[in-house]
């Protein structure tokens, strides 16, 4: 004899829950996976900025004769200390924008700053 063999609702939904399970597992670890360097860049990118803040600090600070030498020279020191490289620096009399970069693997990341005396 031939038995007629039926399928409720439930047996039909057998296993479902591992394959929702793995991709879960899946989408949590992609967005790991691509999150986490992006916010490690936002941070490095905050240190750039940093980094161009201070060496336009430090060129306004020696154009203006309050610490002795090089506007440029001291721009390039201060950069340097903060982990990036001055691509450029300017003087306007008193006011110094630099603009600073720093590699990450791959990504090039630059920031420009101006100082100076207030108005």
């Amino acid at each position: 004899m031939n038995r007629l063999v039926t399928w409720t609702g439930r047996d039909c939904e057998r296993g479902s829950g591992g394959v929702l399970a793995l991709a879960l597992i899946g989408a949590t670890l992609t967005v790991t996976f691509l999150g986490v360097p992006l916010l490690a860049l936002l941070a490095v990118g905050q240190s750039v900025q940093n980094a161009a803040d201070a060496a336009a600090l430090a060129a306004a600070d020696t154009a203006s004769g309050a610490i002795p030498g090089y506007p440029c020279a001291a721009a390039a020191e201060a950069a340097r200390l903060n982990g990036a490289v001055v691509e450029a620096c300017a003087l306007d009399g008193l006011i110094a924008s630099v603009t600073v970069t720093r590699t990450v693997a791959v990504f090039a990341l630059r920031s420009s700053a101006r100082a100076g005396p207030p108005p």
